[in-house]
């Protein structure tokens, strides 16, 4: 193989460890087809990767190699104790939507940083937080936790003073410490998720939209940061305030289809031309039933979807604001072990992380003359 071959090679792999770090997957055919070689070639790179012990092949892909794994290359065997250093407790609320990739992040990172990962799923009820972040605590040897812990009400500031009295330290992944709870110790990552969802504001108000919409899902904490960030540059363009506003919306669900036609039917009403929407799945299914209805996309109504997770698959493809989601989870990390490592005088730190716009077909450029939505969209 001459040098040139070998650093394409080398390329290539870093791509697809990329993808299987931000994914916790990658798919043969995927990467063959982005990459514009052949599966062979994409078959050949990941066995590769699999005998260094950085990924596990599966029909029809590879998996990011968990550190449970019997075979691991010396160094990367997150259980042996001869290797390890730390033992790091994760908790979040689900392992569906959204914190995959950061529980992928922060395993990568936790290997690379000769740490044990030990996840526990909860959900977005307090006293199962709690519960779940005390089995961890009764583990023997654990060194630090990373917490998405529900924040709501009085039960949320008692959790965060429960968190900030625990004998280890704790670093809260996608959740801010709320100033009411007076916590010191308590370290945090997050998504600016505000300054997305101001950035997919001004980049529909370049694209010519005046009246622009919100929709979020609210049991989704993100969403009021969303609506902030919203607001925020709604104010500051000089845009008119009166665009679709929604909270709690879901095209999800039964009867999905009258709620999706209701929210037509307003932005027709309010002269709305384009609409930001929390989470992208229901993005992705609002744009649906417009073209079933007759309304083009973006010609008649603009979309952008805030998280990007199914946002590329529309038809068109939609425009999405991405968190970097991999890189909270490493970040996380991150400030855990420096904190194990620089002890109690290191100061507490709170790091917010940029989103990043990705602009697709769904939110392209207005014509100088906007078309009204069709009559036959009227509900």
């Amino acid at each position: 193989m001459s040098g040139g071959d070998q650093l394409f090679a080398l390329q290539r792999r870093e791509r697809i460890m990329d993808e299987i770090r931000e994914h916790g997957s990658v798919s043969v055919s995927d990467v063959a087809t982005r990459l514009g070689v052949s599966e062979l070639t994409i078959r050949r790179d990941i066995n590769a990767l699999a005998q260094q012990g950085l990924v596990t092949r599966v029909h029809g892909g590879a998996t990011l190699r968990s550190s449970i794994e019997p075979g691991l290359a010396p160094g990367l065997a997150g259980h042996d104790p001869t290797v390890t250093k730390y033992t790091i407790g994760m908790v979040v609320p689900s392992l569906d939507y959204y914190w995959p990739p950061i529980v992928n992040g922060a395993r990568a990172q936790a290997l690379q940083l000769r740490a044990r990962l030990m996840l526990r799923a909860s959900t977005y009820d307090v006293r199962d937080n709690r519960k779940q972040v005390e089995a961890l605590l009764n583990t023997p040897g654990m060194h630090g936790l990373i917490v998405a812990a529900d924040q709501s009400g009085d039960e949320g500031l008692e959790m965060l003073r429960w968190l900030d009295s625990l004998p280890v330290p704790v670093v809260l992944a996608e959740r801010r410490i709320r100033s009411a709870a007076g916590v010191h110790r308590l370290e945090s990552v997050v998504t600016d998720h505000a300054t997305g969802a101001a950035e997919a504001v001004r980049h529909l108000h370049a694209s010519g939209h005046e009246r622009i919409g919100l929709l979020t899902q609210s049991e989704y904490p993100t969403g009021r940061y969303v609506r902030r960030g919203w607001r925020s540059a709604i104010r500051s363009l000089g845009l008119p305030t009166d665009g679709v506003q929604l909270n709690g919306m879901r095209f999800d669900a039964p009867g999905r289809e009258r709620e999706m036609d209701d929210v037509l039917d307003r932005c027709k009403k309010s002269g709305t031309t384009a609409l930001i929407v929390l989470p992208d799945p229901q993005a992705l299914a609002l744009e649906q039933h417009c073209l079933d209805r007759g309304i083009r996309v973006p010609q008649d109504l603009a979309l952008v979807a805030y998280d990007d997770d199914v946002a590329r698959y529309g038809d068109p493809a939609i425009t999405a604001v991405r968190p970097p989601k991999q890189f909270v989870g490493r970040e996380a990390v991150n400030l855990l072990i420096a904190r194990l490592e620089g002890g109690a005088s290191r100061p507490a730190h709170r790091v917010k992380l940029s989103a990043e716009l990705h602009v697709r077909d769904s939110s392209q450029r207005l014509a100088t003359e906007s078309t009204p939505m069709p009559e036959e969209a009227t509900v």
